[in-house]
């Protein structure tokens, strides 16, 4: 393949692009160039959407794209359109909701069909080179498509102007009315749903597959905290300990896979997501400090561990993600055989087959025959105490043992082809690590992670954003590029307010301050309220979507409103407080048919709706007395409490940002803690027990 002369998108950034580049395929870029192309050679246009690190992308690629005969079928009859997703999110937004619409379903490759006016008329997901067992192959559908293009061009057009008017339709029906905010019974209809579908024997929710979905671990704990409600807090944890014991955690090297394809998180794919690292690491954060079970703590400073080894950049940034595959085998980076485990690790072979669930024969079965592959996939089928009883240990005995057999596979594995690191630094992502870091780092007291965070924002604050303040969505080969979107404005927001509260810097709240104020610019539908996922001064796309539901991530609306509201109670700008308001009046209507679908959203309700309490530290920041009233404060889970830090000077940076604390001084000579709980502030007070007993912990 790398002998054939390179197509359009060697000139890529994207990795994903650029795995393209060599395919016989003439593919283009999005841009007027391919589309004036189709107009010009009167053509439709074919749109394919992936990522680097999606399995059947490359099942896709290896079957149609890199063959000359489809490839030029292809040629003949289409212009072809080559997107990454986690480039142009804004593009696969917009042509995924035409696929739900036409199919019910959606996924990756995404398909389309496109006029020259990009109007699409045809979409689907993967499609085989050829036609078998009822489903039709691309070779088929794309001779059907030029026939009807050529035979049938009007009939064409009206059905992709009647798709678009239904898309349109579609949105307009979901956004439904704005109404009163919601309140508390979207918050118990949110914690009912999860309820009923909790996997009490496994973990998690549902059947198979199995996500992560941290979001919806977060609100179960918050929850908690709010109303005491310990069956909410147990889901999470029990869920956040299923999955560190499956085979959808990387036993060796650490991280989440993507997903687990079965009920009980063993066999994943094995792709692995930055932001799948970053919201785990937040889940259990919050899940430790709610229920003191060091197993969480352990688990996030694994995560963030990898992160660091793996995913971070010589400038403290954070890379996409690691694809599943290597050599052309998804998984075969983190498998073992028996014979290998022997062979490394000698007499300890069979503690860890033991431990791990390993056998002779493996314990992967092929997916289509069901046939074991001689591939075993490390996880831990009982509690560690359990196995360590079964084979005459103590628990602290058997986890030595396992640790030192991890370095020994974890060596041995780095001498492996690895699987593709996509590269590429995305702004939205690394703002949800941001967070995370800070988060960690303010739970755990630790000053390397608080570091980690701090070289983060400064890169992100220096190369990601424009002199004018406007944020850029991609940094890859030192081109930072394609306008940000919503998300990377709020989730970079989120990482900075986090992490104000974890090093009191006032920059970084001042800036996570100038970056909603953007969003509120460049965003904020004013009919109809939420907040547009593109800007009003970006590419003008068919529609302009909004989008409120949180998915793998969290939505930017979702996230904007939990900014928002930490933002009023850390600064009493009185207009975040407004945004907010409007923000949840266009959420409420949608809360109606599923209110876990919006889980993070409820986050911030929870917190509204709790006993929301704001403190201002007054003192030295590096004075032991104000350092011991943060601790106190930090070590506990009080997820409803904002933090600001008034340094003891005359007119002190924050003091512009939040005019409130000009006056909160410390108390005769000592350090103090201003307290307002639920809109009622107190007396300062120099005592750790007596702002801990206003603050309800």
């Amino acid at each position: 393949m790398e002998n054939r002369a390179p197509n359009r998108l060697s000139r890529e950034k994207s990795p994903y692009l650029l795995q393209h580049a060599h395919n016989p395929v003439d593919w283009f870029p999005w841009g007027e160039e391919a589309f004036a192309k189709a107009r010009a050679e009167d053509k439709p246009v074919l749109l394919s959407i992936g990522y680097s690190t999606c399995h059947w992308c490359h099942v896709m690629e290896r079957e149609s794209f890199e063959d000359e005969d489809i490839a030029a079928l292809m040629n003949a009859v289409v212009v072809s359109v080559k997107v990454d997703r986690e480039e142009r999110p804004d593009l696969d937004a917009l042509y995924m909701s035409v696929c739900h619409a036409l199919t019910g379903r959606g996924g990756w490759p995404l398909t389309v069909f496109l006029t020259p006016d990009k109007e699409p008329f045809f979409a689907g997901t993967y499609f085989p080179k050829e036609s078998a067992y009822g489903r039709t192959g691309l070779r088929e559908l794309l001779q059907r498509v030029h026939m009807f293009w050529k035979g049938n061009r009007q009939a064409v057009v009206n059905n992709a102007g009647q798709i678009m008017d239904a898309v349109r339709e579609q949105l307009a029906a979901a956004a439904g009315t704005a109404s009163a905010e919601p309140g508390q019974a979207a918050l118990d209809a949110a914690r009912t749903q999860l309820a009923g579908i909790f996997d009490a024997r496994n973990g998690g929710f549902g059947g198979a597959p199995k996500f992560p979905s941290p979001h919806n671990l977060l609100f179960l704990l918050r929850e908690y905290r709010r109303t005491g409600d310990v069956s909410c807090r147990d889901m999470a944890c029990r869920t956040l300990v299923a999955m560190r014991r499956g085979g959808v955690y990387d036993q060796v090297g650490f991280g989440l896979h993507r997903y687990a394809t079965d009920a009980h998180w063993f066999l994943p794919h094995f792709e692995k997501m930055l932001y799948d690292q970053a919201l785990t690491v937040m889940a259990c954060v919050e899940a430790y400090q709610a229920s003191g079970d060091v197993a969480h703590k352990t688990m996030a400073l694994e995560i963030l561990e990898y992160v660091r080894r793996d995913l971070t950049s010589p400038e403290g940034l954070f890379y996409s993600a690691e694809d599943a595959d290597s050599e052309g085998v998804e998984g075969k980076f983190y498998v073992w055989s028996a014979a290998e485990l022997r062979r490394l690790l000698g007499d300890e072979a069979a503690l860890i087959m033991a431990a791990m669930g390993a056998t002779e024969e493996g314990n992967a079965h092929d997916e289509a025959t069901g046939e074991t592959t001689g591939a075993n996939i490390l996880h831990l089928p009982r509690p560690l105490d359990e196995t360590a009883a079964r084979l005459g240990l103590t628990a602290e005995i058997l986890a030595e043992r396992l640790e030192a057999c991890r370095h020994v596979l974890l060596a041995e594995r780095e001498k492996r082809v690895r699987p593709l690191c996509d590269d590429k630094v995305l702004t939205d992502n690394n703002g949800l690590m941001l967070a995370a870091l800070a988060k960690a780092a303010r739970a755990f007291d630790d000053e390397d992670l608080a570091g980690r965070a701090v070289t983060a924002a400064e890169a992100l604050l220096s190369r990601l954003a424009r002199q004018n303040g406007r944020l850029l969505h991609r940094l890859r080969d030192d081109e930072a590029a394609i306008d940000g979107l919503l998300d990377d404005y709020v989730f970079l927001a989120w990482g900075l307010v986090e992490l104000y509260q974890t090093v009191f810097d006032t920059a970084y709240l001042r800036r996570a301050v100038e970056l909603m104020k953007a969003v509120a610019e460049h965003f904020a539908d004013p009919n109809e309220g939420g907040y547009f996922l593109a800007p009003d001064d970006g590419e003008q796309l068919l529609v302009r979507q909004k989008i409120f539901f949180d998915a793998a991530v969290p939505s930017g609306n979702s996230v904007a409103y939990f900014v928002l509201t930490t933002l009023f109670r850390l600064t009493g700008d009185p207009a975040f407080k407004e945004q907010a308001t409007a923000l949840a009046r266009a959420m409420a209507p949608r809360l109606a048919d599923h209110a876990a679908g919006y889980a993070f959203f409820l986050c911030g309700l929870s917190q509204v709706l709790g006993q929301a309490s704001e403190v201002t530290l007054a003192g030295d920041p590096a004075g032991p007395d104000t350092q011991t009233l943060a601790r106190a404060i930090f070590e506990r889970y009080l997820p409803e409490v904002a933090v600001v830090l008034r340094p003891d000077e005359d007119e002190p940076d924050i003091a512009a940002l939040a005019p409130f604390t000009r006056y909160q001084l410390p108390l005769d000579g000592r350090a103090a803690a201003h307290v307002c709980r639920a809109g009622s502030c107190q007396p300062p007070t120099a005592e750790v027990e007596t702002m801990l007993k206003l603050l309800g912990a």
